[in-house]
């Protein structure tokens, strides 16, 4: 490199600006059954109950849930040719998502029986609702705003950290101006800016491997996010965890992350 290269490059970096992230971590409020052989995709609370969309072709399913014994009271099967993914809200409908099928299935409550269906391209991974917009995530570091009314495609928003794109965004939760990401294969949430995409809070969740009672299995992972709009908790699980926690996200030490 010359030397005005060199400078320049200088310059540039010293001069850019710094990021400030908040870390969290969880402070766990309550430790619930969960059915181990749920491999849980998409995580949904309503009404005193949580609703879970299980993977899997052959074994995929939608559940409704009594969260103080994990039992399912409700409970509907895919076609065996279906994977089940993300779930979210609208109404009084679910949309649960497909991964490779390009299928988004809509479920009346509180019977569970489908509706209608609506298509779409790509691969479906995670899913919420804000109240206006359904967001999605592909496993991409893009998310997608589609109508809640017809699916059809709004917006794509990148969603970076620092500056650089978060790839592998799974499970979803709406929470006001913001939305939260599980990643997949990591032990983080990530909290999203919907307006920007930017990341602004990371939030460590790897305290609860040692009490998830998982399996040893490269797919036991952390993948299941709900939130409680009435007392602000959020439900937390995993693929094939057989402990469901119900969690507060609080401040880390060392609060604040600034990264140039």
């Amino acid at each position: 490199m010359s030397r005005y290269g060199w400078w320049l490059w200088a310059l540039l970096t010293l001069s850019a600006p710094v990021m400030a992230v908040e870390r969290l971590t969880v402070r766990v409020l309550d430790s619930l059954p969960h059915d181990i052989n749920a491999f849980t995709q998409g995580l949904e609370w309503h009404e005193d109950r949580l609703y879970v969309s299980t993977g899997l072709y052959g074994q995929s399913s939608l559940r409704r849930l009594d969260p103080r014994n994990g039992e399912a009271d409700r409970q509907t099967l895919l076609a065996d040719s279906l994977f089940g993914e993300g779930l979210a809200r609208v109404d009084e409908r679910l949309v649960q998502l497909t991964w490779r099928e390009g299928l988004a299935l809509v479920w009346r409550l509180p019977e569970l029986e489908l509706e209608t269906a609506f298509s779409y391209e790509g691969e479906g991974w995670g899913l919420c609702f804000d109240g206006d917009s359904l967001w999605m995530s592909d496993g991409s570091a893009t998310l997608q705003r589609r109508s809640p009314v017809d699916f059809t495609l709004q917006q794509r928003l990148e969603v970076r950290l620092h500056g650089r794109p978060q790839s592998r965004l799974n499970d979803l939760a709406c929470v006001g101006d913001y939305i939260y990401a599980n990643v997949w294969k990591e032990t983080h949430i990530l909290r999203i800016h919907k307006a920007s995409g930017e990341v602004d809070g990371v939030i460590d969740a790897s305290s609860l491997l040692s009490s998830s009672g998982r399996v040893q299995h490269r797919e036991a992972v952390l993948n299941g996010i709900a939130h409680n709009p009435h007392t602000g908790e959020f439900y937390l699980t995993g693929k094939w965890w057989p402990r469901l926690f119900r969690v507060r996200f609080v401040q880390a030490s060392g609060a604040v992350l600034s990264i140039r």
